[in-house]
């Protein structure tokens, strides 16, 4: 199995703008059958160090994450968050 993390920070870190995205990302599970579990996390730590979302998604096998990740509606909210000046961290790893 694969796991694929992501952080998230926001140039708007609004609650609402939280949600929004948070819930656009939720939807890819509806687009894309190669994802086994989708979760995210909406961060609530006022330290400077954090990241507003955390993302984690968990696929079978490799090719299954490169479907993901070159999946149209997926590139898309990508080129939809980079347009906003998001920062991303990204982390994938076997287990």
């Amino acid at each position: 199995m694969i796991r694929h993390i992501v952080f998230l920070k926001l140039s708007n870190n609004s609650l609402e703008n939280k949600r929004l995205i948070r819930d656009r990302i939720l939807a890819l599970k509806n687009v894309i059958s190669v994802i086994r579990n989708l979760e995210v996390g909406l961060n609530f730590s006022n330290e400077s160090r954090a990241y507003d979302i955390a993302l984690i998604a968990d696929f079978d096998n490799k090719e299954e994450l490169q479907t993901y990740a070159t999946n149209r509606t997926h590139l898309e909210l990508i080129q939809d968050l980079k347009s906003k000046n998001t920062i991303s961290k990204v982390v994938d790893y076997e287990f």
